[in-house]
């Protein structure tokens, strides 16, 4: 079985490291037994962060393990000691790497070196005792649990950044064309779909340096998924322009440069997106007579329609050096005229939620709750602890829940989800209980107010 060594395209699994739980503790020592809270909070859990870095050139790393997760965050502990914060899981990623999710929406472009992506946030950690204390509550005797980090399933899929896209049916020099021009060295061979992977080269022509990328396998029919190149055509989505590389010397009966170039421009119109891109052709392996001699024929006819033409060979090099810095003016061109610098980092982090703090919807004779604040103090809440309860409800009070729960209609014993319902807890509804669990008395740990319920 193959290994591959090129990978464009990736499904990835990300898990943010989960938040450490605060702690609730009171501070002792001699002659002075209870000393306040003292309970430290909890670390928050690491990010997953993607990062272009430019000597990664393929997502094949994550093709053999595609679950990845940030560290976890350390528990809080007396003392006033707050726990680690988790470390952070970096992954590195090729420039120009489009990153989707599960339906395909594009979440961001990464291009530039240094740009990078929170792709998954960490969990925040647990207040301790120490942090929930209050005038009015002085010892809570609870704290908060950690959230668990973000997860997700996102696609990755690479695009190529290069100056110049190479485009042509296989074996139509663009290989070597790439080898010629610079010292990228690709797999060169006479049979058809010698390339499986794009070729990349830098190349300089007088002040300008610019890269050239070519698409492998691009036969008629392959925006429509046949043969190899509608899986590679994206990778010159980016490129200022496009070079058709076209073979003089086929063998194939039936073929002449103008119809390939027809073909190709019909699958580029098909695949979409390149239309305003400059177009450049070069009629390549005129070192063998026959070609040259089809060069020259088609070289006024295409001229003619406003095409520029450079004859060329890689074998023998002839005509390379007009055909470099052409493509050299049209790189500077089409950089002189971006306005908008290509980025050297940019940070990008996952937008706050808009919008009202909590919904209620009633759903099959039960009321549910959902809303950022009301499932993340859910998840925050130690459910054994009557206090952490009391608090829970407190705060639900103040949001606001019970009151519109009220106006919409809910009665007492009703039955309250938060959170979605396959992952809610479910509370009684009982709007009498009394609010402010921090002016009443009770020992450690318990609420007066859930006495008996």
């Amino acid at each position: 079985m193959a290994i591959p060594t090129f990978v464009d395209r990736v499904v990835l699994h990300v898990s943010a490291g989960s938040g450490g739980n605060g702690v609730a503790s009171v501070h002792r020592e001699k002659f002075k037994p209870l000393g306040g809270p003292d309970g430290g909070n909890g670390g928050h859990g690491g990010d997953v962060v993607l990062r272009v870095d430019t000597d990664v050139t393929t997502l094949v790393d994550y093709h053999h393990e595609p679950h990845r997760r940030g560290g976890r965050g350390g528990h809080g502990s007396g003392g006033h000691r707050s726990g680690a914060q988790g470390e952070p899981l970096v992954l590195p990623v090729p420039d120009g790497t489009v990153v989707k999710d599960e339906r395909g929406r594009a979440l961001a472009d990464l291009v530039g070196a240094g740009t990078e992506m929170v792709i998954a946030a960490g969990g925040r950690g647990g207040l301790g005792n120490a942090a929930l204390a209050s005038s009015k509550r002085r010892a809570p005797g609870f704290a908060l649990l950690g959230e668990p980090g973000h997860e997700q399933t996102i696609a990755l899929e690479l695009k190529v950044v290069a100056d110049i896209g190479l485009v042509g049916f296989p074996s139509a020099g663009k290989s070597s064309l790439i080898a010629a021009l610079s010292r990228a060295r690709p797999k060169i061979a006479d049979y058809p779909f010698t390339t499986l992977v794009p070729n990349l080269g830098v190349v300089t022509a007088g002040d300008t340096t610019y890269t050239v990328a070519d698409v492998p396998g691009l036969i008629e029919g392959a925006s429509e998924g046949r043969g190899l190149g509608h899986d590679f055509l994206r990778h010159v989505e980016r490129c200022a322009a496009l070079v058709h590389v076209i073979d003089c010397a086929t063998p194939e009966p039936g073929r002449d440069p103008a119809s390939d170039l027809e073909v190709i421009e019909n699958e580029l119109r098909s695949y979409g997106g390149l239309q305003d891109r400059p177009r450049l052709v070069a009629l390549n392996k005129i070192d063998v007579p026959d070609a040259r001699g089809i060069a020259d024929l088609t070289i006024a006819d295409l001229r003619a329609r406003g095409i520029d033409v450079y004859p060329v060979s890689a074998a023998s090099h002839e005509g390379l050096r007009e055909l470099t810095f052409a493509m050299a003016q049209v790189v500077a061109d089409a950089r002189a005229a971006s306005e908008i610098p290509m980025p050297t980092r940019v940070v990008i982090r996952p937008s706050a939620a808009e919008g009202p703090d909590f919904e209620i919807r009633h759903v099959e004779g039960r009321w549910q709750v959902l809303g950022d604040k009301p499932e993340r103090w859910v998840r925050q809440t130690d459910f054994s602890n009557d206090e952490a309860v009391g608090f829970l409800a407190d705060r639900l009070a103040r949001l606001g829940v019970e009151e519109e729960l009220l106006a919409r209609g809910a009665a007492p014993g009703d039955d309250i989800l938060i959170g979605p319902a396959e992952n809610a807890v479910v509370f009684d509804f009982d709007p009498q209980v009394q609010a402010g669990a921090e002016v009443l008395y009770g020992r450690r740990g318990q609420d007066p107010r859930l006495e008996g319920r």
